[in-house]
């Protein structure tokens, strides 16, 4: 699969919910982007990652 632009090997079967805990990211501030359309918060669990794969995680900054 390819995660923002470097492919990465996906080992094992695994959720997007589970690939952004091992990736470090806050799933309440991140927006995903799975083949091309935005993934629901809802769909992260239950969505199970395939080798072809494009992802685009987006992280959300505040500030001001």
């Amino acid at each position: 699969m390819r995660l923002n632009g470097e492919e990465t090997e996906v080992k094992e079967e695994m959720s997007i919910g589970k690939l952004l805990e091992e990736k470090g990211y806050r799933r309440e501030r991140v927006a995903v982007e799975l083949n091309g359309e935005i993934l629901p918060k809802n769909k992260y669990d239950d969505t199970m990652i395939k080798n072809d794969d494009v992802i685009e995680v987006v992280s959300f900054v505040g500030g001001g």
